[in-house]
Parts: C-alpha cells; structure tokens; sequence
C-alpha cells in the first residue's frame, strides 16, 4: 500500500506527476532537471522498461546522481549506448521512435507552443532567449509532448510572442496541415499550481488537477486565458511513499531537486 507522506516539496510534486505521464516501454527523450527525474522515477516504479535518452546521444542512461548537463559524464557508465546528437535528432525522432518528450520555456501558451525566441517583436524584442536547442525537433517528431512551466502570467501566455517550437499552433488541424504527423503534439502541462489538459476538440489546455495547497480559483486567477475546468477537476494525488523513496534514497540523495523552490516552483 502506497502512503502520502505531507513532507514532500513541490518540486518532488511536479517530478511525480511528469513520471506517472510516462507507460512501460517508452522511450522518452530527456533533458536535465525535471524530465530526467521524472523518467526514473518511472523506471524505478511502474515503468521499469522505459528507456531514456539525452539529446547528446547516450541512450538507456544509469546516472547515479542527477545529471548537470545533457553530456554530463555521469550518463556515460552501463548506458546501452553512447552516439551522437545527430544520432537522437536524425535516426531516433525522424525515424518516429520517440514516443515522450519533455520540454519547458520561457513562455507557453494555451496551445502549448513554447517560446525560447524572444520576448516582444521578433526585430525589437524586449529580450532574446537561448533559441530552441533540441526543442523544436522534439516538439515537432516527438509521439506526445510534456511541458514543465511556473504557473504564472509572464510564463503562461494567451499567445506566446514566437513559436520556437510548435504545440498545437492555432488548433485543430493545425499541426498536419504543417507536416506533422496526426496524433501528436502536447499531452500536458505540469505547472508548481496544476496539471492541464488539452481538449481533443479544441485543442487548447483546460484545468485538469489543482495541487494540494492551491484551488481551482487560484488557478484560474493565474492563467492569463479563459481555463476551462474538467467536470471532474479534483486534487492532484501526491507523492507516494515508493515515489518519495525513489527520488530521495535512489535518485537525489544529496537533494539537488530543491533548487527549483529557489526559481520559484512552490
């Protein structure tokens, strides 16, 4: 039987809620931080044969503490195998065998379009931001997307300012009239206050659960379009006991995972 300890930090919330996403024999392509805690913490629960890999190529990675980078060397031991970017972003997404993807941005929107391009006009942007990286292709290839954000209104927009990387664009249709495979796009979007949904007619994200400590008004408060609320909107589950373990005693003994509280996941 699986217990809910009260002790658990939002950060530890969110790394669950990401890992529950994932089913048993996915390949899930990470990066550092959340989506790779959230894989193992699958692994180590119900999700043994999922197998993970970074965009720096190392496929099926056995780190024994939390990764700083996608090519940070503790991937490298027992991994099945240790290629190259073009390896991920040529054979394995191209060839459709990346079934997760797990992402984050400085803004995403209610079609779950994530910008890392800049902040106001393309030509006279108030800020310019790091640029895609890995995020456009996987957003793009990936079989189903999972989107990591602050819930608030400078990360959450109505409409991001640039499309870095495609969700569901404009809504339905969208995607395959850009080229994309039917079935795919973002599956949902995991914020510090709620897990959100896209409808499948719409396709814009809806308020699926509301953590412990929030409400669906404060939620609603915080999200710069109009949320539509599930009928059945209820409490996000917490963290279990076997999950709490995985993470604390297994993944992050020396508890990395609370410098998210720092950037403001509480």
């Amino acid at each position: 039987m699986n217990t809910h300890p009260n002790d658990y930090i939002k950060p530890e919330l969110m790394a669950c809620c990401g890992a529950r996403e994932i089913r048993d024999r996915d390949v899930v392509i990470v990066g550092t931080g959340f989506p790779t805690m959230s894989a193992n913490i699958a692994k180590h629960t119900h999700a043994p044969n999922a197998t993970m890999m970074q965009e720096s190529g190392v496929y099926d990675a056995q780190p024994a503490r939390p990764a700083l980078s996608v090519g940070d060397p503790c991937l490298n031991p027992g991994a099945a195998m240790i290629g190259s970017l073009v390896d991920v972003m040529g054979l394995f997404l191209q060839g459709g065998w990346i079934d997760v993807g797990f992402l984050s941005g400085s803004q995403v929107d209610k079609y779950g379009n994530i910008n890392t391009t800049v902040i106001g006009d393309y030509d006279k942007p108030h800020s310019r931001l790091p640029g895609s990286g890995g995020a456009n292709p996987i957003g793009a290839l990936a079989k189903k997307v999972l989107i990591i954000a602050l819930h608030d209104k400078r990360s959450l927009a109505e409409h991001v300012d640039f499309i870095t990387t495609p969700g569901y664009i404009d809504g339905p249709g969208a995607r395959e009239r850009c080229g994309f495979a039917p079935n795919t796009g973002p599956e949902v979007i995991i914020t510090n206050k709620a897990v959100m949904r896209f409808h499948p007619d719409t396709k814009t994200a809806y308020l699926a659960t509301y953590h412990p400590g929030t409400s669906v008004e404060e939620v609603c408060k915080l999200t710069p379009w109009k949320l539509d609320v599930a009928d059945d909107v209820h409490e996000t589950e917490p963290p279990t006991e076997r999950e709490l373990k995985v993470i604390r005693e297994i993944l992050d003994p020396y508890r990395m995972i609370k410098i998210y509280e720092k950037r403001g996941y509480v």
